[in-house]
């Protein structure tokens, strides 16, 4: 009955239309400050965002289900998104984007108190906020009032973390970051130790919910290409992609959170904040407070996900803003975001620049932030459930 619903809606063609022109212009905007490579920077980010929408692929919603319902079908997708993503990232850091003549790099990153408390952190404020970095944006995009709050608070977080980055960077931490590409000698084994990994969180989860309901949960089946609703593993499948994209024309992983830092500091600077004497935006992050937005790949990305998830929801008819909000919505909405840009700062990024982009880096920090950002999500789930922000779960089976 909810996929003939959903079939029935109509088409949104006026909120399409400024979709479209609002990708174009961001593409248009990021050619004329870098080139080719921005132009498809942008269209590469329309593609997450749609992707995103049609799969209702978040973060946030995927840790809740497996600790509150004991259902991992969302955990699952997350954990064959990130090995797909490592079957071409690893050998292009290994050795193949040397030989095809495009420099290529992942994010090896340390780990210490400051990453593990911003991870913590940002975990908590992603449940508070419901939706991580990625979800902020889609959602904003789908057209949902309240994640414009958790948006503003999560730029106001990030630019307030970078006034304390001094103290920060100086708590104890490792002197660099591990990689398992160099520590196992290689591209292979260090994708057959991922797969490893990967395997064992994605076993657990399977166990964990056979255990509580008896059987793995009926996945959730693509209804059209085009109007959604997509399966998770398409939507995993759709976001390896992305990765792969993003890897091969920009150099690097996919990111999203220092375009919000960056956002939040030039709107400081324009009203009169010295931000640019603070020693986060000293040396090469400087030239980011002088050039446009549309000079930065993360922000010409970040656009086209709002365009894109934009155009999503009109496709599926289901664009439709609601601009009220009740006072307990506003302020988990301001709380969460707060403490998602905070906490992605001190972390080196989110749930995709730090967890994401960092083990398809081959990078331990991403395990790092994996361990950390799931502990604050326990915490806030716990915290959803004081502020009775999620219906009453229906009585299990016995099993």
């Amino acid at each position: 009955m909810a996929r003939d619903a959903d079939a029935a809606r109509a088409l949104q063609p006026v909120p399409l239309a400024l979709a479209g022109l609002g990708l174009a212009a961001v593409a248009g905007l990021g050619y004329g400050e870098g080139g080719g490579k921005l132009a498809l920077a942008a269209l590469i980010g329309g593609g997450a965002g749609a992707s995103l929408y049609h799969a209702s692929f978040g973060f946030t919603a995927a840790w809740r289900r497996i600790v509150r319902e004991r259902r991992g079908a969302g955990l699952r997708a997350q954990m064959l998104l990130i090995f797909l993503a490592c079957c071409l990232s690893f050998p292009l850091m290994g050795g193949w984007g040397e030989a095809s003549g495009v420099a290529m790099s992942g994010w090896v990153l340390p780990m210490g108190v400051a990453s593990a408390l911003g991870a913590f952190l940002f975990g908590i404020g992603m449940q508070l906020g419901g939706g991580c970095a990625s979800g902020t944006l889609f959602t904003v995009g789908g057209g949902s009032s309240r994640m414009v709050v958790v948006l503003a608070a999560f730029i106001g977080g990030s630019v307030w973390a970078t006034a304390h980055w001094e103290f920060w960077s100086a708590l104890p931490r490792t002197r660099s970051g591990v990689s398992l590409l160099h520590a196992l000698g290689g591209p292979e084994p260090a994708l057959a130790a991922m797969a490893a990994l990967l395997g064992a969180i994605w076993a657990a989860s399977a166990v964990v919910e056979r255990r509580a309901h008896g059987a793995l949960e009926a996945p959730r089946r693509t209804g059209s290409l085009l109007r959604g609703p997509w399966s998770p593993t398409l939507g995993a499948l759709a976001l390896a992609l992305i990765c792969w994209l993003t890897f091969v024309t920009l150099g690097r992983p996919w990111g999203v959170t220092s375009g919000f830092a960056l956002w939040g500091a030039k709107i400081a600077a324009a009203a009169g904040i010295p931000v640019q004497d603070w020693s986060y935006w000293s040396g090469w992050r400087a030239g980011g407070l002088e050039r446009s937005v549309f000079a930065d790949a993360t922000s010409v990305m970040n656009f086209g996900i709002v365009a894109g998830a934009m155009a999503a929801a009109a496709a599926a008819g289901r664009w439709a803003p609601a601009p009220k909000l009740s006072a307990r919505d506003l302020a988990t909405a301001v709380a969460g975001g707060l403490l998602m840009g905070y906490g992605a700062r001190l972390a080196y990024g989110c749930n995709i620049g730090a967890y994401l982009g960092g083990l398809v880096s081959g990078s331990l920090h991403g395990v790092w932030w994996l361990a950390w950002g799931f502990a604050g999500s326990v915490f806030g789930t716990w915290a959803r459930a004081r502020l009775a922000m999620d219906p009453p779960l229906s009585p299990r089976p016995a099993v």
